[in-house]
């Protein structure tokens, strides 16, 4: 009986662990240089990505213009992540802003703007 305990232990013990393993697999982070100015871009890069499918997380540093993205990339690819962030209206890296996204900003949103706002 003490044997059947210890091999059921450790069962459980190993599905719990690859279970760990499989979550951390769907995970993955990328880091993305903005346009972004002020708390306002903020709100609006970090809201619009939220709907994005395979998203998990993002967190725009106002004062570097960094977006951290942590994402699952079964779901997305970062190329799809840089497409969202240029249609909320801001440049990704190498992507530029769209266009109609970006004249709807706020004028404090725009590139070379000062926003008091930080």
């Amino acid at each position: 009986m003490k044997k059947i305990k210890t091999i059921l232990f450790v069962s459980i013990l190993l599905m719990f662990a690859n279970s760990i393993n499989a979550q951390e697999a769907t995970k993955a982070e990328i880091k993305i240089k903005t346009s972004a100015t002020c708390s306002m871009c903020k709100t609006t890069i970090e809201n619009y990505l939220s709907f994005e499918k395979g998203i998990k997380k993002s967190s725009l540093d106002v004062d570097s213009k960094i977006l951290t993205v942590t994402y699952n990339p079964q779901k997305t690819t970062p190329e799809k992540i840089r497409l969202a962030v240029s249609k909320s209206g801001y440049d990704a890296d190498d992507v530029k802003a769209n266009e109609k996204a970006y004249n709807n900003l706020d004028d404090c949103c725009k590139k070379g703007k000062v926003c008091t706002d930080k």
